[in-house]
């Protein structure tokens, strides 16, 4: 192990030393500085920055206890973590060095300097990625927070299924350091104050009674075989539980519903020209996918006229905790990544952390209604996203993978609506909006995702 050295680094936030110390004291902190490409996860979060022990897990079940330390501890201005093993799951960090210093002065203006101190014996390079990421994600997320504020939403008490999913996990990290109060439905036992039981098929009268807005994302996955029992499941999960939640919503005295949907409702081949919200989707489906996003967006505006309804149409969510990106990731690192099939076909992506901004967005911005294309405005071929990704992991993309071989996982149908779609998007009510994207370029979105971006 490397003998410790110190290691700092500084930026300055849009938000007072107040309130970058309550934003950091809210749950969901730890998940939203967290590097999505680190193979951790958060086990427990601390309940006080001023002596109580975030706990993370690390592959082979190892635990790194994170123990704030009273002593150092100065509100609104400093506090410290310490890893400090417990257990047999604890004894192979022994040899770790690691002390945290998180400093915030005013700077005299509405800003703050963040200053990051870390002393340890681990490498370098790894602390400075995950520093830099940590920067650019709280100045982001301040920023984004306090543009909902300036036009005038107060803290809401929102409702949201599909929490533990890729998405409904980031989403409510990020809602909850807002200062927004989460309440997770969930159909097993809840087992936190912040959860309650929601029946997808018959959701309990008082399931929405002092909610003010619902964030609906459950839905099972539309990955694998399109068998019957594959089909039916989609189905089954989306239409009519959306359909009892959007009426129920209405009459709970909810605001606002944001339904999850899918760019899927534009089908698997859409042409030479980007489309965007004002493309003619209401005639026959070009196949199952398409009349299943349909179905959804239908049984959403079940709530009627007086619930705001936004449908966010999502293309390819971009991140190594899940989704594609997970995938292909492993595979690229080793050098075994290459273009799929003739690698023409368009992607339409959005990277996670612009998927929140677009559902946050959803909950302030009142002229959003409807669908929403929730894509970056830089649509890639396959192709290209190959040549990025490779260049983003120093990796060389030699090896194509023939267009028949999607087919040996997902069958013909499968390899046709998923690996092979050919959809070109774009975000246009975003756009006519102004909406500011964190990352425009796949080039951008990779490096800040994948841990290679510099400062």
């Amino acid at each position: 192990m490397l003998k410790p050295m110190m290691i700092e680094r500084s930026s300055h936030v849009p938000a007072s030393s107040a309130e970058v110390f309550e934003w950091f004291s809210r749950p969901g902190a730890i998940h939203r500085l967290l590097p999505p490409w680190l193979p951790v996860k958060v086990i427990q979060e601390a309940a006080s920055l001023r002596d109580s022990t975030a706990v993370l897990g690390l592959p082979g079940s190892l635990r790194w206890n994170a123990q704030h330390q009273a002593s150092e501890f100065v509100e609104n201005r400093k506090f410290v973590d310490k890893l400090e093993p417990e257990g047999l799951r604890g004894l192979p960090l022994k040899a770790v060095r690691w002390r945290h210093e998180h400093l915030f002065e005013d700077d005299g203006t509405d800003q703050t300097l963040v200053i990051d101190r870390i002393e340890s014996n681990m490498p370098k390079g790894q602390i400075r990625s995950m520093l830099d990421y940590r920067h650019r994600a709280l100045a982001a997320d301040l920023t984004a927070h306090q543009r909902a504020a300036d036009a005038g939403l107060k803290p809401q008490v929102i409702a949201v299924t599909g929490a533990s999913g890729l998405v409904g996990q980031a989403l409510c990290a990020f809602l909850s350091t807002g200062g927004h109060r989460v309440i997770k439905l969930v159909r097993h036992t809840p087992s936190a104050p912040d959860e309650r039981l929601w029946d997808p098929n018959n959701p309990a009268p008082q399931l929405l009674q002092g909610c003010d807005a619902l964030i609906h994302l459950a839905g099972a996955s539309i990955f694998g075989r399109f068998t019957n029992a594959h089909r039916q499941a989609v189905l089954n999960s989306r239409i009519e539980p959306t359909r009892a939640l959007a009426k129920l919503a209405a009459s709970s005295g909810v605001s606002t519903l944001i339904s999850a949907s899918a760019i899927g409702i534009y089908g698997t081949d859409t042409g030479p020209v980007a489309l965007d919200e004002s493309a003619d989707v209401s005639g026959k489906p070009a196949d199952f996918l398409a009349d299943v996003v349909q179905q959804w967006e239908d049984a959403a505006q079940a709530g009627g006229e007086h619930l705001r309804t936004v449908c966010v149409r999502t293309g390819v969510v971009l991140s190594p905790r899940g989704g594609m990106l997970a995938v292909m990731r492993p595979l690229f690192t080793a050098g075994l990544g290459g273009k799929l099939g003739s690698g023409m076909q368009r992607l339409s992506w959005i990277g996670l952390d612009d998927l929140l901004d677009i559902y946050h967005r959803a909950l302030w911005d009142e002229r959003l209604s409807g669908p929403v294309n929730a894509v970056a405005p830089n649509a890639v071929t396959n192709a290209e996203f190959t040549q990025v990704l490779a260049r983003t992991l120093k990796r060389p993309a030699v090896i194509p993978v023939p267009g028949v071989a999607p087919k040996v996982v997902l069958g013909d149908e499968g390899a046709r609506l998923l690996a092979l779609a050919d959809q070109w998007i774009a975000p246009g009510k975003l756009l006519e909006m102004g909406h500011s994207f964190r990352n425009e370029h796949l080039d951008a979105e990779l490096a800040h995702s994948l841990g290679t971006a510099r400062e």
